[in-house]
């Protein structure tokens, strides 16, 4: 990461466009494609409660689950999924995902990392690198997301990553079982 113009913009290498072959490299962490063969460590973070409280899923309860997402994820085409590894040992630490909204016009992500792992920056290092790659590869110019009001944190994120409020909206779990109210964010970046 350096600072230009007062802001900290991740440097990043880009790999290969074709998105089962995208690498990102930020100063401590590799975005990568995710794979089925991560379900263990992709499992450490989906099946605690204190990181999934705030994601769209439940929390997960077998490895199975998280082989099924993982399939899925390997051949979906329609966003870019990225596991986050910590380069300094290799550890898969996170994941997200940024995609094109057409109801919107603009580009959304998410990510979620390990709870031991909250804090120490690397949500603003993933996001900053997933937005300068949608920038600078696929025209990029809009970009949208939320989180649930409670989660505080993510809005940092957000506001770090060029982002503004703009108002509240609706979170719910996909399987109904949590509403409440969301925060929604957008910048022209």
């Amino acid at each position: 990461m350096k600072k230009d113009s007062g802001e900290i913009v991740a440097q990043i290498e880009v790999e290969d466009i074709i998105m089962h072959d995208i690498q990102i490299k930020t100063e401590r962490l590799l975005l990568r494609p995710l794979k089925v063969a991560d379900a263990e460590d992709v499992f450490e973070w989906v099946r605690d409660e204190r990181v999934s409280r705030y994601m769209v899923y439940t929390t997960y309860t077998n490895i199975e689950q998280v082989i099924k997402w993982l399939a899925f994820v390997e051949n979906d085409a329609s966003t870019y999924n990225f596991g986050f590894e910590r380069i300094l040992d290799g550890k898969l630490i996170g994941s997200g995902d940024i995609g094109f909204d057409p109801s919107k016009g603009s580009w959304g992500f998410g990510y979620n990392f390990r709870y031991d792992c909250w804090g120490m920056g690397y949500a603003t290092e993933a996001v900053k690198a997933m937005i300068y790659y949608a920038r600078a590869n696929l025209g990029a110019r809009k970009f949208a997301s939320s989180h649930c009001e409670p989660n505080i944190a993510s809005g940092n994120v957000m506001r770090k990553c060029g982002l503004h409020f703009v108002g509240y909206g609706k979170f719910e779990k996909l399987d109904g079982s949590v509403k409440m109210r969301s925060m929604e964010y957008e910048g022209e970046i």
